[in-house]
């Protein structure tokens, strides 16, 4: 399968994310599945009139195009025109080109959330009219019309993630290539369910300090961060926790709260990050499918029966209270 990768309005950081993963032979790897990068403007030799002719190729039809994956939003301004981002040599608006690869290729996927529902190029005034490949933010219809399909049935692929694990696009890719990935395996905002079938919260290695409503109340202490410090990680979708970035790390586990950078809209949240918006004490961000009312009294009743250990461990920066040596009477 022939691989075009174009990046626009965005910082790159997908790309690096993608030579993060966990793969000793990241190319060879993709090679063993049947995909080929025929171009990637970061990672590839040509450039200039050579770029141009290959993607004219493609335009005309001339070469089959299996999967294009664009990093970045699409800068549709000013007016409706795409002149804020022109392809270099050609004075063409990549948004126009962006559309007629779109047309040809057997698969679209938007890699990262800019790309997918326009991210934080899209954020503030978005002056640029940053939007997704097919949804700005959880609105369909971004550049692509809202009923696009490709080549091969499919809408857009949306690998969201600011920046998406490498995980998540290689996996992708290669579910692709092996024919593996239907419209079923999508969930309702296009993102593969292979990862977005999951939540943050799955795996956080804080969730005893969450089952027992103990809270960290600063940065760095061991406490969990959905009451206080503004998380989200048991309304965001992806496996972060159990799939692990690096090998061994995660935000959570790195210390930050989970800001749902998977989720359209995730950049404009209308409060500080590192803050958790209430209402008369209680969390506007509940977990996704859990009643306020069922909240409440579970939070009353898990707070009540918070043992030492935890509760002092969620304000502390480490472990203050070990657990104790208890034997159990059993052999």
């Amino acid at each position: 399968m022939k691989l075009l990768w174009l990046q626009s309005g965005g910082c790159g950081g997908c790309t690096l994310s993608l030579l993060c993963h966990d793969s000793p032979d990241l190319f060879g790897q993709l090679a063993d599945a049947g995909i080929e990068i025929v171009w990637h403007p970061s990672l590839s030799e040509a450039s200039a009139d050579e770029v141009l002719e290959l993607l004219g190729a493609y335009e005309r039809g001339e070469q089959a195009l299996d999967l294009l994956c664009v990093e970045g939003s699409m800068l549709r301004g000013p007016h409706g025109s795409g002149g804020y981002h022109r392809m270099a040599g050609s004075g063409r608006p990549l948004t126009d080109i962006v559309r007629n690869l779109a047309q040809r290729a057997k698969y679209v996927v938007a890699v990262g959330s800019c790309a997918a529902y326009g991210g934080i190029t899209a954020a503030g005034s978005n002056l640029t009219d940053a939007c997704g490949l097919q949804y700005d933010e959880r609105q369909r219809g971004g550049l692509l019309d809202a009923g696009f399909i490709s080549r091969g049935g499919m809408p857009v692929i949306n690998i969201a993630g600011c920046p998406t694990h490498p995980g998540w696009v290689v996996d992708t890719l290669m579910s692709l290539a092996m024919g593996q990935l239907g419209p079923q395996d999508l969930d309702g905002v296009g993102r593969p369910r292979l990862y977005a079938d999951r939540l943050v919260h799955h795996g956080c290695t804080r969730n005893e300090f969450y089952e027992f409503k103990a809270s960290a109340v600063q940065p760095s202490h061991q406490g969990c961060l959905m009451e206080h410090m503004g998380c989200k990680g048991t309304r965001a979708h992806a496996d972060c926790n159990t799939r692990l970035w690096n090998g061994q790390g995660s935000c959570l586990r790195g210390g930050f709260p989970c800001i749902a950078c998977t989720e359209p809209g995730f950049e404009e949240p209308g409060h500080p990050l590192s803050q958790t918006p209430k209402i008369a004490g209680i969390p506007i961000g509940l977990p996704a499918d859990m009643p306020k009312a069922w909240f409440v009294a579970l939070g009353a009743l898990s707070k009540s029966a918070t043992p030492r250990r935890v509760r002092e461990n969620a304000v502390s920066f480490r472990v203050e209270v070990p657990p104790e040596d208890h034997k159990s009477g059993l052999k």
